[in-house]
C-alpha cells in the first residue's frame, strides 16, 4: 500500500522543538510527515511543508496582514479556516492518512477544527494542554482521540518527551496495523437507544440483521444525538428508526444530556425514511442528586446510580414535547411515521414502575395527534415500547417506508 503520511500540526514558532521531536519518531516509525505550520510570530522553519503563509492565503489573507491587526482571536479563526482547507484538500487527494497535533487553547483550536473536518476513520490523535477538562467543543461529533499533555508546551522535558513518545507510537499503530475487512455491501439504518429502551431497539436490529441491513446505535447522551443527526446530514444511511427521542427533553427541561435545538430535524431535511417513536420522554437526566436545581425539589426522581439521577418528565413539559415531535415530523421532505407504545415509553414507565404515571404518558400521546398533520401516520400500539412486537412493528414500519421510497 506504499508509506503513509501523518499530517503534523502545529505553531512552529512556539512548539518548534516538539514538533520535531515527533517529526523524528514518526519517521522512525516508516511513516512520512507533512509539517502543518500555523504559527503568526515568526517565520515558518524550513521543515515545514505548509507554511503558515500558505495557511493564511487558504483563508483567503495574508500573514502579514494578520500581524498588522494583530488580533489574537482572528488570527486563530483564519488559521483554522485556511488549515481545514488545505488539510481536506489533501485527504480528498489521498496524500494524508492521518493528523497529529499538538496545542495550548490556540494549537488546540485550530489542529481540533481540521480533525473535525476530516473523514471518520482517518486517524486523529490531539495532544493537548486542555485535554483534562471540557473537551466536547473540540471532539464534536468526530472519532478524535485526546491525550492530556501533562505539562505546557515549553521546551522538552522528561514529561513531554514521554507523552509525545506515546502520542507518535499510538499513530503510529494506528497507520501501520491491519483494519478488520469493513463489511460495505449492506446498506445502514441510524437508530437511537438508552439502557431504558434497549430491549426494542435490540429486536429491531435483529430483524434489520435478518433483512441485511446494518444498524448502527448511538447512545442517547447528547453527543450520541448530536452525531447521529451529523450523520444523517452527511448521507450516510438509507433510514432512520428514532426510537429514543429522550434528548427532546433535556433541551426542553434543562437536563444534563441535550443534543440541542437541532435534534430530530436531519431526517426530515434530507428526505430520510424516519420512523420516530417516544422513548425515555418521561425523564430528564441530571448528575448526582445533590446537582439538580432547587427549583424541581418536589418533583419525582429515580436514583439510577451515584452519578446520574432522572427526574419524571410532567404532563405540561409531555403536552409541549409532543408538540414539537408533531411539528419536526410534519416538515419532513420523506416518509415518516410517528409509533406510540400506549402501555409506556421507557423500563421503569410500566405499570408498578418507579415513573409509570398514564395521565403525563396521555399528554405526551394526545398532544402528538393533535398537532400532527394527515399526512404523517401515527400508528399507536397497546404495548410497551420494550415489547418485542413493538420492536418487530418499528422495524417492519420503516422497511416499508425504504422501500416505498
Amino acid at each position: 500500500m506504499g508509506t503513509k503520511t501523518v499530517l503534523l500540526i502545529g505553531t512552529l514558532d512556539t512548539k518548534g522543538a516538539e514538533i520535531e521531536y515527533l517529526r523524528d519518531l514518526l519517521s522512525s516509525q516508516s511513516l512520512q510527515v507533512a509539517i502543518m505550520d500555523c504559527g503568526v510570530l515568526g517565520e515558518s522553519a524550513k521543515f515545514a511543508k505548509i507554511t503558515s503563509q500558505e495557511i493564511f492565503a487558504a483563508a483567503g489573507t495574508t500573514l502579514d496582514l494578520v500581524r498588522r491587526r494583530n488580533d489574537r482571536g482572528e488570527a486563530i479563526d483564519l488559521a483554522a479556516r485556511g488549515a481545514v482547507k488545505v488539510a481536506t484538500g489533501l485527504a480528498s487527494r489521498g496524500q494524508i492518512q492521518g493528523v497529529l497535533g499538538i496545542g495550548g487553547s490556540a494549537g488546540s483550536t485550530i489542529a481540533s477544527a481540521v480533525m473535525r473536518a476530516l473523514p471518520y476513520g482517518l486517524p486523529k490523535i490531539l495532544v493537548s494542554t486542555l485535554a483534562s477538562g471540557q473537551v466536547g467543543h473540540y471532539v464534536g461529533v468526530r472519532d478524535i482521540c485526546m491525550m492530556y499533555s501533562v505539562v505546557d508546551f515549553c521546551g522538552l522535558n522528561r514529561f513531554s518527551r514521554t507523552i509525545l513518545a506515546n502520542a507518535a507510537h499510538a499513530m503510529a499503530g494506528m497507520l501501520n496495523s491491519e483494519l478488520p475487512q469493513a463489511h460495505t455491501d449492506r446498506a445502514m439504518i441510524a437508530s437511537s437507544m438508552f439502557g431504558v429502551t434497549t430491549p426494542c431497539v435490540e429486536q429491531a436490529r435483529n430483524h434489520f440483521d435478518s433483512e441485511n441491513f446494518e444498524t448502527l446505535v448511538f447512545h442517547a447522551t447528547g453527543s450520541g444525538g448530536r452525531t447521529m443527526e451529523a450523520m444523517i446530514r452527511d448521507r450516510l444511511f438509507a433510514g432512520v428508526l428514532d426510537i429514543t427521542t429522550t434528548e427532546l427533553a433535556d433541551e426542553l427541561v434543562g437536563g444534563v444530556l441535550s443534543a440541542g435545538k437541532d435534534r430530530l430535524t436531519a431526517a426530515a431535511i434530507e428526505g430520510i425514511p424516519q420512523v420516530i417513536s417516544v422513548g425515555a420522554l418521561d425523564m430528564v437526566n441530571f448528575g448526582p442528586m445533590e446537582s439538580v436545581p432547587e427549583k424541581f425539589s418536589k418533583r419525582k426522581f429515580y436514583h439510577h446510580n451515584a452519578s446520574v439521577t432522572l427526574m419524571r418528565t410532567n404532563p405540561e413539559e409531555n403536552d409541549r414535547l409532543g408538540k414539537e415531535i408533531a411539528e419536526k415530523a410534519c416538515a419532513s421532505r420523506g416518509p415518516t411515521v410517528i409509533m406510540l407504545p400506549l402501555r409506556g415509553v421507557s423500563a421503569i414507565d410500566k405499570r408498578d414502575g418507579p415513573f409509570w404515571w398514564p395521565e403525563a404518558d396521555e399528554a405526551l400521546f394526545q398532544s402528538i395527534r393533535n398537532w400532527v398533520y394527515s399526512d404523517v401516520p401515527v400508528i399507536e400500539l397497546d404495548l410497551h415500547i420494550n415489547d418485542p412486537a413493538f420492536g418487530d412493528e418499528a422495524a417492519k414500519t420503516l422497511l416499508r417506508l425504504m422501500r416505498k421510497k
